[in-house]
């Protein structure tokens, strides 16, 4: 039905002239997101925090899903639920789900533990278990309790993180794997961070711009006026230096000048390569694998020593947390799955995809997904059958089958003429 021209002028509308704020207080106003974590300032920004992006993304970029599993506890289907819109989709009004798990892994690296946090269910949990939860946030925990915590949380009412008490009950409470290696004191993690602290304490020294001179005077310097002789001649040197163009002095003829920012060798880059080795090594990670080269078998044992037992620890708190005992008798869980088909070049696909269907793994339509195809109408691609074998709907089998020849054929006797 056509909508005449008055209809459509009276409900028409413009985002430059239009209310956007329906009435509503737009609340504080920031610079940045007030929301996204902050690293510790003694959190090295080169190195450390590139290690803890590229295994933040990593984790995050698996699925994690609310999930019913069969009597086996496999998995059979993927539920509707409002947790798994928040483990798949949208975790809140500001982030998705792979931004927030991105923040619990960053969060999870520099605090050594981390706490996701149920904002909005459909009933409130300290009445019932039987509750649904609409809206995700990562807390910083700061305090201790035997039944509870203390987290801070980002408030979207507020635009700001406020101190909330939550109980332990309902609160998915997740401590780093790799605890003893990255946020112990005395960590690999951490004496490589203090190493680098230094080495640019140092850095900052050699290029601040001081000369390091020692002038040595032609007379001795004991009493109090030939102290202020001395000192009157260094604020000289230093007027010429600062005054000059080219950076030029002149000094008496029996003054000597020894000169001290020569450098100096140290142990600080050697440590500092040897520390950053033994990182890789206990993280599992290596150059190839954060700039990108890696081959399959160094991958595979980056997701099986790192990834792996991250975001195991991550489902079976949640799981634990969120899915009341009911839920899991029901064959509820949450499970994290992986492509295994990211690795995977492209010239050995055909021969992956051969393997799969002709052993009846997969479909030919989920072959067809995993490449980025839209699923064929034929009714056989969503059949679980060996398209190399005779087809139980009578179709003629293959060429060269033994069954293709007629009855009588003399070429199935096998005694001689």
């Amino acid at each position: 039905m056509a909508v005449s021209f008055g209809k459509r002028l009276s409900h028409a509308w413009n985002a430059f002239t239009g209310d956007n704020t329906n009435g509503y207080s737009l609340g504080p106003a920031y610079g940045i997101r007030p929301d996204r974590p902050r690293l510790r300032v003694s959190s090295e920004k080169t190195t450390i925090a590139s290690i803890y992006t590229k295994m933040a993304m990593d984790a995050s970029s698996n699925s994690i899903r609310h999930v019913r599993l069969d009597d086996n506890e496999r998995y059979l289907e993927t539920l509707p639920t409002g947790l798994n819109n928040c483990l798949t989709l949208e975790s809140n009004i500001d982030q998705i789900a792979q931004a927030l798990f991105q923040d619990v892994f960053l969060t999870m690296f520099d605090k050594g533990v981390v706490a996701i946090v149920p904002v909005d269910t459909t009933i409130n949990p300290s009445v019932s278990g039987s509750y649904d939860i609409k809206t995700f946030r990562v807390g910083e925990i700061l305090q201790w309790y035997p039944m509870h915590i203390r987290a801070l949380v980002y408030n979207e009412k507020l635009g700001r993180k406020v101190e909330v008490l939550l109980p332990k009950s309902t609160t998915a409470i997740i401590e780093n794997p790799l605890y003893m290696v990255m946020n112990e004191p005395n960590s690999t993690l951490q004496r490589l961070i203090r190493k680098l602290s230094i080495l640019d304490a140092v850095d900052e020294q050699t290029g601040a711009g001081k000369l390091d001179l020692i002038v040595q005077l032609p007379y001795v310097i004991k009493t109090e006026a030939r102290r202020n002789e001395a000192e009157k001649r260094r604020t000289d040197i230093e007027m010429q230096l600062r005054g000059s163009k080219f950076g030029i002095a002149y000094t008496d003829g029996t003054e000597r000048i020894t000169q001290l920012n020569r450098p100096v060798e140290n142990t600080l880059v050697p440590q500092i390569a040897a520390l950053t080795s033994a990182l890789y090594t206990q993280l599992g990670l290596s150059e190839a694998v954060l700039n990108g080269t890696a081959g399959e078998s160094e991958m595979l044992n980056y997701y099986n020593r790192t990834i792996g037992p991250i975001l195991s620890a991550v489902v079976t708190e949640m799981c634990r947390k969120f899915l009341t005992k009911t839920a899991r008798s029901q064959k509820q869980a949450i499970l994290y799955f992986r492509d295994p088909f990211k690795l995977v070049p492209v010239s050995s696909l055909a021969e992956i995809a051969d393997k799969f269907t002709r052993n009846e793994i997969l479909t030919s339509n989920e072959i067809r997904s995993i490449l980025g195809y839209r699923p064929s109408t034929d009714p056989n691609a969503d059949k679980l059958q060996n398209k190399n074998l005779n087809a139980a709907n009578g179709t003629a089998p293959p060429p060269g089958d033994p069954s293709a020849l007629p009855s009588g054929d003399p070429a199935l006797s096998l005694a001689p003429a």
